[in-house]
């Protein structure tokens, strides 16, 4: 097993500044090459330290503003005016930055788009679901309107 220090959230395995052990393979193949992780020494818990005060900072501050953030999200719906084709099939498809831009065009506050997730591809106009996890306790789920562009 290796020791590995995250630099990046790792859906099913932890989020940046964990310490976590996986198989030798997947550090080394898949892991450490993609950047998401650093072999752990005894340095590295400096680099923890560091990583979790990035991530406090990113976080939104107290549990009370995710909650106000979250309510203002559910209640509104947020058009996104896309490039599509005659059916109504867009040319590629909507990406979490996308969502991040009109959350903020919206007036709603800022969102990062790391903490966006799709349960499917968005790749035609209409209203789609969104969800966004705020901080770990609070996630808001995002009714999406996608529009063809003129």
């Amino acid at each position: 097993m290796a020791k590995i220090i995250l630099t990046h959230e790792v859906s099913g395995l932890g989020e940046a500044g964990d310490v976590v052990e996986v198989k030798n393979g997947y550090a080394r193949n898949y892991l450490v090459p993609k950047g998401f992780a650093t072999p752990w020494t005894r340095g590295g818990q400096k680099q923890v330290d560091q990583i979790k005060a990035a991530r406090a900072a990113r976080e939104l501050h107290s549990l009370e503003d995710a909650q106000a953030l979250k309510a203002k999200l559910e209640s509104t719906k947020v058009r996104l005016s896309v490039k599509a084709g005659l059916g109504g099939r867009l040319f590629g498809s909507v990406k979490p930055a996308d969502v991040a831009a009109a959350v903020a065009d919206a007036g709603l506050g800022e969102i990062d788009k790391r903490k966006v997730e799709f349960t499917a591809p968005v790749k035609s106009v209409g209203d789609h679901e969104v969800t966004v996890k705020l901080r770990d306790e609070v996630t808001a789920t995002i009714t999406l309107q996608v529009v063809a562009a003129k």
